[in-house]
């Protein structure tokens, strides 16, 4: 879980800059919270991986803290990846490339919350 300081707009990144399909959304104003879930499938039939995002209402940014490192993504081309989320006006923080004393194809990205996204080359 995330938590996002605009659900809008982190919707928009995760759907629209990263491919992903947003799955649901539930709004709980009596709570005052607000949930989408995110991800590559169709929903938890498939047995994908999602990200849940939730927005607390008024509040509109967090401290990160040194406990987060990443959420990793294998994408098919990092290089392509990095180019269409450029395109799309995300941020790549790392540009695709082998990760140092090694062979793998990595990436990292940063949504508009802050948070680090490794895109691994599968």
């Amino acid at each position: 879980m995330l938590r996002v300081g605009n659900m809008t707009r982190s919707i928009d990144f995760y759907t629209k800059v990263l491919g992903m399909n947003l799955l649901r959304n539930t709004e709980r104003p009596e709570q005052k919270y607000s949930l989408a879930f995110v991800g590559f499938g169709r929903g938890n039939l498939d047995g994908q991986s999602e990200i849940e995002l939730t927005y607390n209402h008024g509040v509109e940014s967090y401290q990160l803290g040194d406990a987060y490192g990443h959420i990793a993504i294998s994408v098919p081309d990092a290089y392509s990846a990095c180019e269409k989320i450029k395109a799309s006006g995300g941020n790549v923080t790392r540009e695709a490339g082998p990760v140092m004393g090694g062979d793998t194809v990595i990436a990292f990205v940063t949504d508009p919350d802050g948070y680090k996204i490794e895109l691994i080359q599968d």
